[in-house]
């Protein structure tokens, strides 16, 4: 995904549309579906002269489905003068710039000097952090050759972006995750496995400082927001040795400290899900859960038995304590089916909650032992499968799938995570 399209400068920030997705990607529509009859063309254009033009606008953060239409009058013959720019106390003017969403705001730094520093700007950040949050993205991060790239699509504006990420080191590979804004990478400086956190808006990074056991591990990023803080979870190493503790980076502290071992299990998975402020991992010996208080510093063993002919399972935190299970059912392939449960805590039992319709199984996986990622966010699931190149979401609270409108997802290298655009998560 190649992106030239709309480009600032590179002094205003070098956000962009990406060039090979802006031809399949339609326009923002009030309704968010087509009215072909005379009643429903809201805002299209209108020859009686006793009708006023009416421009729709779409409240920032919210979907398609659940979005409210609204009507403005617009006056062709007035025009809005510079000078009333010029007069709006600054304020006024940081609030109004911090509703609009993310990625415009880099094209807009070009307007002037003033805005261009916005990013700056301590009021603008404090208006920004009260303001509701833009909505789930999907960021894709891919290395060509040995050049971090990275997209991200905006599941509310449907339409990709490409964001610099040559700010970063060589040796951060592996993209870990993202949380409140903040996204996650870890790889080898040589011989020593490190770990950053990065804001893609605003460019910063830093290395976190080294673990007390200097081995690769599988890494979560948790941002608390209301502490202005971040925690990065370290369990076992990524090749199976469960002899090593758990380690908590603390950003309040800026170091690590060292808490349980995890029980010797059989993980069945390196994929794990925070929840409510615990971890949780697949075991098959003892069969059923590892879950992490993070509060309390221990593990603890939940024999919550996964159903029965589960092929491959996906473990996807979702809100208020809900915790979700993705997975196929079936062994030969014109029986098999992708299914979701929730884990019922109290009877420590899996659930099941949808489907996937066949239709959507058979675009999205169309050999039986094709390979798929499963992640979530706010009860989003998303399903990608690598070698159709394509992305499917599923919202919970609202049954519905729908494909992710726009480009093809990048080939078998690249990582994808949900991703939340805030330009006041500080890497600090």
């Amino acid at each position: 995904m190649a992106g030239s399209g709309i480009s600032s400068e590179s002094g205003s920030g070098a956000f962009r549309d990406d060039e090979n997705c802006h031809k399949q990607v339609s326009p923002i529509r009030g309704g968010g579906s087509r009215n072909t009859s005379p009643s429903g063309r809201v805002g299209s254009r209108n020859t009686s002269p006793s009708r006023q033009k009416v421009i729709k606008t779409k409240p920032r953060g919210l979907d398609e489905e659940t979005v409210a239409t609204f009507g403005k009058v617009v006056h062709p013959d007035v025009q809005m003068e510079d000078n009333i720019w010029a007069m709006l106390p600054e304020d006024l003017l940081n609030e109004i710039l911090a509703r609009v969403p993310p990625f415009m705001i880099f094209r807009l730094r070009s307007v002037c000097k003033r805005w261009n520093l916005i990013l700056q700007d301590h009021s603008f950040l404090k208006f920004h952090s009260q303001v509701p949050s833009h909505g789930p993205c999907l960021l894709t991060f891919w290395k060509n050759s040995q050049t971090p790239q990275c997209s991200v699509f905006s599941l509310p504006l449907k339409t990709w972006y490409r964001i610099p990420f040559n700010f970063l080191p060589q040796w951060a590979f592996w993209l870990v995750g993202s949380s409140g804004g903040l996204v996650c990478f870890s790889g080898l400086d040589g011989l020593t496995f490190r770990t950053l956190v990065c804001n893609p808006l605003t460019q910063t990074w830093r290395t976190l400082p080294s673990m007390n056991y200097d081995q690769q591990r599988q890494l979560i990023v948790v941002v608390d927001r209301t502490d202005k803080s971040f925690k990065v979870i370290a369990t076992s190493d990524i090749y199976g040795d469960r002899s090593l503790p758990t380690e908590v980076y603390d950003s309040k502290i800026d170091k690590w400290t060292v808490h349980q071992i995890m029980p010797a299990v059989n993980l069945c998975s390196s994929k794990m899900a925070y929840c409510d402020s615990r971890l949780y991992l697949e075991t098959l010996s003892p069969l059923g859960l590892m879950m992490y208080r993070l509060d309390l510093g221990y593990w603890e063993h939940i024999p919550a038995k996964f159903p029965r002919s589960l092929l491959d399972g996906y473990l996807v935190a979702g809100t208020h304590k809900r915790l979700f299970l993705v997975g196929r059912i079936g062994l030969y392939s014109t029986l098999q089916s992708m299914r979701i449960w929730e884990l019922d805590h109290a009877k420590i039992m899996w659930v099941e909650i949808s489907r996937m319709p066949p239709k959507y199984f058979r675009a999205l996986l169309r050999l039986s032992a094709e390979r798929f990622e499963c992640f979530g966010q706010d009860n989003l699931i998303c399903f990608t499968s690598w070698n159709q190149g394509k992305g499917l979401l599923y919202d919970v609270d609202k049954k519905v799938w729908s494909w992710i409108a726009g480009c093809a997802l990048q080939s078998f290298n690249s990582q994808v995570c949900f991703y939340e655009p805030r330009f006041d998560a500080s890497v600090h």
